[in-house]
Formats: structure tokens, sequence, C-alpha cells
């Protein structure tokens, strides 16, 4: 039997000793962007348009810094003839990725309670169509009713994301577009160009956007 030298062998037990005894607990509710990353995650094609495909089951947050640049003047999103979505060219990866959960979502029907029991649903209601965007970031792991949501992340608008948020309604505005269950029934998409009143509603913004 071959002898194993100690220098060949003692880089392999250090590895060993070094390796994790376990996964580190995950807390539950918003994340700062760029908290809790871990890996680079590449950027999507613009807004993502392939609403079939499941989001992963544990999505990892971009990594980045805690704050993006502002969008520039004219730098906004828009909404395609078929209902998605498309981020503006520049827009951060995070917000591409809201922008690209979302499509997957637009044209779902509304269901009450949709989005709250499991992820991947026939429907959305308010909450759940927001709260599966901001999964889809990675921002949120579980989905928040639109209450829970008036007191999630940062007071007052965002640069790029504001939530608009009370005890009985939520919607959010991505990089200028609004993304809202109401009015869905007649643009056939969550994603909507014009503006609706915002008076009675908390304004938040996931923090460092």
């Amino acid at each position: 039997m071959p002898r194993v030298r100690l220098w060949t062998a003692l880089p392999i037990v250090l590895c060993v000793l070094a390796w994790p005894a376990g996964a580190q607990a995950q807390s539950t509710g918003g994340t700062q962007y760029g908290s809790a990353s871990q890996a680079p995650v590449p950027a999507p094609a613009p807004g993502g348009t392939d609403p079939e495909q499941p989001l992963p089951d544990t999505p990892v947050p971009p990594a980045g810094p805690r704050t993006v640049a502002p969008p520039q003047p004219g730098q906004v999103a828009r909404v395609l003839p078929n209902g998605l979505a498309v981020a503006p060219a520049g827009a951060p990866p995070v917000v591409r990725l809201i922008i690209q959960a979302g499509n997957r979502i637009a044209r779902t029907p509304y269901v009450w309670g949709g989005g709250h029991a499991r992820w991947e649903d026939r429907g959305y209601d308010c909450s759940g169509s927001v709260s599966y965007a901001l999964r889809g970031a990675g921002l949120l792991l579980t989905p928040l009713v639109s209450g829970a949501l008036a007191r999630w992340g940062d007071p007052g608008p965002g640069q790029w994301v504001t939530i608009h948020a009370n005890a009985g309604h939520v919607y959010m505005i991505v990089a200028g577009l609004r993304f809202d269950t109401s009015g869905r029934r007649k643009a056939g998409t969550r994603w909507q160009a014009a503006p609706r009143p915002s008076r009675g509603f908390k304004v938040r913004h996931p923090a460092g956007l």
C-alpha cells in the first residue's frame, strides 16, 4: 500500500474541517436589496417574457450595492401589445427581475387569496401579485397581505419601485409602470401605463430602491 505523504493529505483535511456544519437559517419578510446576496445573478432578457416558467423555490437576491443609481429622465418601462412589460435599457438587475416575475402572472386571473397559500397559483389577488413580483427579485420570502405591505420596506416613494398600500388594496409602480389588479380586466394585464389616484394609500419602497 503506497504511503500518503503528510504535505499531500494536509490540504484535504483542512478543507473537510472548514466545511460549514449547517446552513444559516433565513428570516421571513422583506430584505434590503443586496443584504442577503450570495452570488451574482445574470441579468435576464429585458422584462423577461416567459410567464410559463415557474420561479425557483429559493430565489437569491441579486448581488450588488445596497442602493442603485436613480433612473434618468425617460428611463421608464413600457407595456407590449401582449400585456407583458419591458424594462428600460440600463435598469438595475433587481428592477429587471421584478418585471420578469410580474410578467409571469401579469395576465393570470384575479383570485381572492391567490398567491398566499402557494407561490404558483391559478390566479392572484392584489397583495399576492405584488408579493410574487417582489419575491422574484429575492426581496420577499413570504407573501404579505396589503395591510402588511403598508408597513413593509422604507417610508416614502422609491426611485425605481414604489408600493401604494392600505388595508384593502395594494399596487406597485416599477420603473414608472403600474402593476395593479385594478384595471386588469379592461387592460388584460396587471401592467398599466395609466396612473391612478393614490389618496388613502401608504407609500413605501424596498430599501435601496
